[in-house]
């Protein structure tokens, strides 16, 4: 490897990246070095190796993890991936951004993630199932509804959750619904989770052009990611009223300068299977919609998307992270220089998180909210979230990234001074 690019890999590494963005923000708050050295460090990882018994009778064994960064506040919330590039380092680095998401939206959680490394596109239904019921097993000593809540998370969905709440139930003997969020209603999922990080996206997106006094009639929008996040996002931006004229998927994306119909467009993918060839519009690649000339930017596919070799072509005014960690600091420092403003992925895709909270409540209570109740909630979550890290930005005269940094590190660092250290 030349050095430049060891260089390059170390500056996308995102668990480096996770650790630096804390030592920003401890480095403002004066953290003592002890607590530093607790923070910056995930408490617990667990890597497993097992088999699965594939269609043809083979067998095939299979690497995951299960990563715990943080516990003081409550219990370890994250989801599970399932993506041939997933590794230990990026797990660790999404439990920690764990952490100080559910922190900043003021959820009793820690921070977790997991994930298994496979292309799930790979396996069979039934291969898939087996893969799931037998991760969730390896992973059993650590997940509970008390002890550590997965939910989906990319290339996971509420029929995986549903097979690692039958499969931690059935080695119980008794149901538990709230060992996972993100489920499907029939057992216990909350109305509204499924369009809730795409939700959260929007709320923000809101807030942040009411803040720079951006008219959402007049803002054109591009979205990188037409999955669960970047679908929702665009249909409610569209909704709106906001421009929403580029969007792409893992094969590519479209562009029209104009604006695109978002409810035809899902019609189109509904019956196509894809968004390429949506009339009205002309292909570009994902990095060249990162690129667009648009006003808003949301970044809603997987991280290190914007970095410091693309940041200097981004003609946003405003980048909403629906994403987990999808602009290094590299890129964040040249985005600050060029008057670019971020909103954070710790509050911006928090939706997801917040309504899986909500899930959880109603488990444990048995009584359930109607959608309505819960969108009103998720929304005042938000806003409060938002306003407390413009606050604490303007206070000290930094990025709104590093104002939600300090909001979130000191809660958790408040938390571990109280409950003090064990022994």
């Amino acid at each position: 490897m030349t050095t430049a690019a060891a260089q390059a890999a170390v500056a996308e590494n995102p668990w480096l990246n996770a650790q630096r963005q804390f030592d920003n923000a401890a480095e403002i708050l004066n953290l003592s070095p002890g607590l530093r050295a607790v923070l910056r460090e995930v408490r617990r990882e667990l890597v497993v190796r097992f088999p699965v018994k594939l269609d043809n009778g083979g067998l095939r064994v299979f690497e995951g993890y299960r990563v715990q960064h943080n516990l003081t506040r409550g219990p370890a919330k994250g989801g599970l991936r399932f993506h041939p590039e997933t590794n230990v380092d990026e797990v660790k680095a999404l439990a920690m951004w764990m952490t100080w998401k559910c922190a900043l939206a003021g959820l009793p959680y820690g921070g977790a993630k997991g994930g298994v490394a496979v292309d799930p596109a790979t396996l069979s239904h039934r291969e898939l199932e087996r893969l799931t019921r037998r991760f969730a097993s390896e992973i059993s000593v650590l997940v509970g509804p008390d002890s550590d809540i997965p939910a989906p998370d990319v290339n996971t969905s509420a029929e995986i959750m549903a097979w690692i709440m039958d499969t931690i139930s059935m080695e119980a003997g008794y149901s538990i619904p709230a060992v996972v969020t993100g489920k499907p209603l029939d057992i216990g999922g909350s109305e509204g989770r499924p369009s809730a990080t795409g939700r959260g996206v929007t709320i923000v997106a809101l807030e942040a052009c009411r803040r720079a006094e951006m008219d959402p009639a007049s803002t054109r929008v591009a979205v990188q990611g037409f999955g669960n996040v970047g679908s929702v996002s665009a249909q409610l931006m569209h909704d709106a009223g906001f421009v929403v004229c580029a969007v792409s998927d893992v094969h590519g994306g479209i562009y029209s300068p104009g604006g695109i119909d978002i409810p035809e467009l899902m019609e189109h993918r509904r019956t196509t299977g894809g968004i390429a060839d949506f009339p009205g519009t002309r292909f570009v690649s994902n990095s060249e919609l990162l690129q667009l000339p648009v006003d808003l930017l949301v970044p809603a596919a997987l991280e290190n998307q914007i970095t410091a070799r693309n940041a200097g072509h981004i003609h946003a005014r405003l980048v909403i992270e629906g994403a987990n960690g999808p602009t290094t600091p590299d890129a964040d420092v040249i985005l600050e220089q060029r008057g670019i403003t971020v909103v954070p992925d710790i509050l911006a895709n928090a939706g997801g998180v917040t309504v899986s909270y909500f899930e959880w409540v109603q488990d444990l209570q048995s009584f359930f909210w109607e959608e309505g109740e819960i969108n009103r909630r998720l929304e005042r979550i938000m806003q409060k979230a938002f306003t407390q890290m413009c606050q604490q930005a303007d206070s000290h005269g930094v990025s709104l990234r590093l104002g939600a940094y300090l909001v979130a590190v000191k809660r958790v660092a408040d938390a571990t001074a109280v409950r003090g250290i064990y022994p």
